[in-house]
């Protein structure tokens, strides 16, 4: 619902802004938020902002002109002034005619504020914090977000405005050079190339969404005596600690590959493998954008939100009546009963029946 401004945007756009400085998953959801701007400005820069832990991610995406990487560092109050007072005149050089924020938050507000575009477009902000709407020219009030996909809330914002895009899905694009690079770390870990690979990501940024590192060495060391097929552990370098100790309770065939990769070759990796498992994180998005069939494991957020949509793409989780919650586990302790209670037993007739549809249609 458009509840500020006209529903009418020029169609002579020369520049873009598009801020979204949420998490990795979330860049990867707004895919479909880039391709429709494309779509209905084919002859516009869009410049998308993004917080610095996105670097490498779709910068290779066709609908992309330019990525903006918002860093964090420490700085001095004079570094900050310094470096506040180059970031901004660098970005009003663009001279944009249209500046685009994805989220609710004060700093994307002032981003599109500052960037000089005459028309902003902003999701409107009920938590309080009014003043931030008064920076937009134009705001919208999604409705009814609790039943879509994620994928969805970034074009809620564009629908008043009449720019559709017919594909919906998220899509990631892995440039050559990744490509090279994935086929080179994987060679390096001695993973034999004519075999499937599965890729495993245990972790997520927040723990009450893991499964648990015991159930997934146990389910691991079960996919490698039964089919002997390469795993791959992904995660971040802070990850990599917890990933030497799923390591230790497998046997051979299980590969470490957590801070090993850029994020960039991290999606070229999940892209070359066969089959992802992990629980909701960046790793499911990255795989499922990628063209890989993922099995995800769900506990407290929503699938019909954040698992990828498709027939190659299965969720498993508790069939109870308060799954799921949407909290940060039981009651927002930080802990999940429907996760802890999710059994090994539970999830193999899953992974084997992906396996062995692998060994009768292999991917390309």
């Amino acid at each position: 619902m458009l509840i500020k401004g006209t529903g009418k945007i020029p169609q002579d756009l020369s520049a873009i802004l598009l801020v979204q400085l949420g998490d990795i998953g979330d860049v990867v959801l707004t895919t479909p938020t880039l391709r429709a701007l494309r779509d209905n400005f084919p002859g516009a820069r869009l410049i998308v902002a993004l917080r610095e832990k996105a670097i490498g991610l779709i910068e290779n995406s066709p609908w992309v002109t330019e990525v903006i990487y918002i860093t964090q560092a420490k700085r001095t109050l004079w570094e900050t002034v310094a470096f506040q007072t180059r970031f901004f005149s660098g970005l009003r050089k663009h001279r944009f005619d249209l500046a685009i924020d994805l989220r609710t938050g004060t700093r994307g507000a002032v981003l599109a504020y500052l960037s000089g575009a005459p028309l902003r477009i902003g999701r409107y902000a009920e938590d309080g914090i009014l003043w931030r709407n008064r920076f937009f020219t134009h705001l919208v009030r999604p409705e009814n977000e609790l039943s879509q996909h994620c994928a969805e809330h970034g074009l809620n914002i564009l629908a008043p405005f009449g720019l559709e895009t017919p594909n919906r899905s998220p899509e990631l694009f892995v440039s050559p050079e990744k490509e090279k690079r994935a086929s080179a770390i994987l060679a390096e870990q001695h993973i034999p190339a004519e075999k499937p690979v599965i890729a495993v990501q245990p972790f997520s940024l927040w723990r009450y969404k893991e499964w648990g590192l015991e159930k997934y060495a146990t389910l691991i060391e079960w996919i490698r005596r039964q089919f002997s097929i390469p795993v791959l552990i992904i995660g971040s370098a802070d990850e990599r600690s917890r990933a030497d100790g799923i390591l230790r309770r497998c046997g051979p065939g299980v590969f470490n590959l957590a801070g090993k990769t850029s994020l960039g070759e991290l999606a070229a990796v999940l892209k070359y493998s066969d089959l992802f498992i992990g629980g909701d994180s960046a790793g499911l998005h990255i795989a499922a954008a990628v063209g890989t069939p993922t099995i995800s494991l769900f506990g407290p957020s929503s699938p019909v939100s954040w698992a990828p949509i498709g027939e190659e793409h299965e969720v498993i989780c508790k069939d109870w009546e308060c799954v799921p919650c949407r909290d940060k586990g039981c009651q927002n302790r930080e802990w999940s009963r429907c996760l802890e209670e999710l059994t090994v037993e539970e999830v193999q007739p899953f992974v084997k029946r992906r396996i062995r549809n692998l060994a009768t249609n292999p991917r390309e």
